[in-house]
């Protein structure tokens, strides 16, 4: 005979309730108490471009992966990819990318992943088809791929395909910082860099990594590590010139490609 029913809160000791009327488990009798739903088990996860990681963070990614578990009944994968992967214990940049083809509600994965661990995530889902095209095209697929930790193995093939349109509306982005660099904090000044750094990698090679990223970022602009970018520690005026030289350079390569007929 098997009976549910739900922990109630005691005073001095939490308790069960059974209904009298029932056959069976006799006052007296010993039983066994189990939850209803078993915690799903946890599959070793892929890692790629990753030295070490944190304990801490491995928890972390085990709990994502267990909520789109219980909230999507299909997708082709989760990859969770960021600075959050990066070596100390920064826990605001954690990019969740989940590939499916099904339409999912972003905001009710968004709320419980934030529920169960604490940390606001940015959320993206997309298809096959939309990340194969952002890989080949679009710079900052690549560098985020390059270093993350999935749920399935990561087998995708692809030829680099540059189309300077695209480049161009991506590099606008990155005018942002130009434009308005006393407003923007660390973070934002990084990414807006990176940007600009991984469309002239892209330019320069057709495949990058986020350590190429950040190598270039250190060269060009003589820091000894991207943190001092990312906590807003760089100055101003020398840093601007430089970033300015390689915007317009970057620039006026991808306008002449467009010029000379390239997609």
């Amino acid at each position: 005979m098997e009976i549910i029913a739900k922990i109630s809160k005691g005073s001095v000791m939490d308790q069960v309730y059974l209904p009298k009327n029932r056959s069976g488990l006799t006052v007296g009798s010993f039983v066994v108490i189990k939850p209803l739903k078993q915690k799903t088990i946890i599959e070793k996860p892929f890692f790629y471009g990753i030295k070490k990681l944190e304990p801490i963070k491995i928890k972390i990614i085990e709990e994502i992966f267990e909520v789109i578990d219980e909230l999507i009944e299909s997708y082709d994968n989760v990859i969770v990819t960021g600075s959050f992967l990066d070596e100390g214990f920064n826990f605001d940049d954690v990019d969740v990318l989940v590939v499916s083809e099904e339409q999912i509600n972003e905001l009710i994965i968004k709320k419980e992943i934030s529920s169960k661990t604490g940390i606001k995530p940015h959320l993206m889902v997309l298809d096959n088809k939309t990340l194969l095209r952002g890989l080949s095209s679009d710079p900052l697929y690549q560098s985020m791929l390059s270093k993350c930790v999935s749920k399935k193995r990561i087998i995708y093939y692809f030829k680099p395909l540059i189309n300077y349109k695209i480049l161009d509306l991506n590099l606008l982005k990155s005018k942002n910082l130009i434009d308005n660099f006393e407003i923007l904090s660390g973070k934002e000044k990084y990414y807006l860099t990176r940007n600009l750094i991984s469309i002239l990698l892209f330019l320069e090679k057709g495949k990058i990594s986020k350590e190429q990223v950040d190598n270039r970022i250190k060269e060009l602009f003589n820091l000894e590590s991207v943190d001092l970018l990312k906590n807003n520690l760089v100055e101003k005026k020398e840093f601007l010139k430089k970033y300015d030289k390689i915007y317009n350079e970057t620039f006026d390569r991808i306008m002449q490609n467009i010029k000379n007929g390239s997609k």
